[in-house]
C-alpha cells in the first residue's frame, strides 16, 4: 500500500515527561526517575490532602496497584457507601420528635383517628373562629369613661350601669334637684353612643 494512504494523526500530543526536567519543575517521586512528576496521587486514605507527583507512567502503575479501600471491614465498607450519598458531610433529620404534637396529630390520622392537636376545630368538626379583639374609637372609650366601665365590659355591664346612673342623676330620684341634670345628659349620650356602635 501507497504512503499516500497511510493514518496521520492531525494533533500529535507531546508528553511534557519526557522533556528533560529544568531546575523548577518537581522530579517524579518514584525511586532513580528522574522525569518531571506532573500527576498527583493521594498518598494513603489516612492521609488524603497529601500526595505523591509521578510521571505519567508511574502515575498509571501506581493506580493500577492502590486500592483505596484496602484494610477496610465489610461494615467500613457498606458504612462509607452510606455516608458517599451524602458527600461524606454530617446530615439531620426532618421528622419531629415523639412528643410533638403535629406528629401525634399525623399518627392519629394516619391510624384512621380524627385529632385535634391544636384545638382548632369544635365538637361538630367546623373550624372554631379566633375570638375577635374587640376595638373601640376615642368616642366609644370617652363613653364607657363617662359611665364609668371599663374597655371589656358587656352589653348586659353598660346596661346595669345606664340604668344605675340614671337612678342616681334624674330629678324625680333626687327630690326635683336639677343640679344633676348635667351629668344626666353625658351619661344618656354615653348610652346612645355605644348603644349605636352595638356595644349596649
Amino acid at each position: 500500500m501507497s504512503s499516500v494512504y497511510e493514518y496521520r494523526p492531525k494533533f500529535i500530543r507531546r508528553r511534557d515527561d519526557d522533556r528533560v526536567r529544568e531546575p523548577g519543575d518537581l522530579a517524579c517521586d518514584h525511586l532513580g526517575c528522574s522525569r518531571v512528576g506532573r500527576h498527583r496521587a493521594p498518598k494513603s486514605r489516612e492521609r488524603a490532602n497529601e500526595f505523591w507527583n509521578f510521571c505519567q507512567e508511574h502515575a498509571s502503575e501506581y493506580n493500577r496497584r492502590w486500592n483505596y479501600f484496602a484494610g477496610m471491614s465489610d461494615h467500613e465498607f457498606d458504612q462509607f457507601q452510606k455516608e458517599a450519598e451524602f458527600g461524606h458531610r454530617p446530615t439531620w433529620t426532618f421528622r419531629a420528635a415523639k412528643t410533638d404534637q403535629l406528629s401525634a396529630a399525623m399518627r392519629n390520622f394516619q391510624n384512621g383517628r380524627r385529632a385535634d392537636a391544636f384545638g382548632l376545630f369544635g365538637r361538630d368538626g367546623r373550624v372554631k373562629e379566633a375570638p375577635r379583639e374587640r376595638r373601640l374609637s376615642r368616642l366609644q372609650l370617652l363613653s364607657l369613661e363617662a359611665l364609668a366601665l371599663e374597655e371589656t365590659a358587656t352589653a348586659a355591664d353598660i346596661r346595669t350601669r345606664y340604668a344605675e346612673l340614671v337612678k342616681r342623676y334624674h330629678p324625680d330620684a333626687n327630690g326635683g334637684d336639677r343640679t344633676s341634670e348635667g351629668e344626666l345628659e353625658r351619661v344618656i349620650r354615653a348610652y346612645q353612643t355605644l348603644k349605636s356602635a352595638g356595644l349596649a
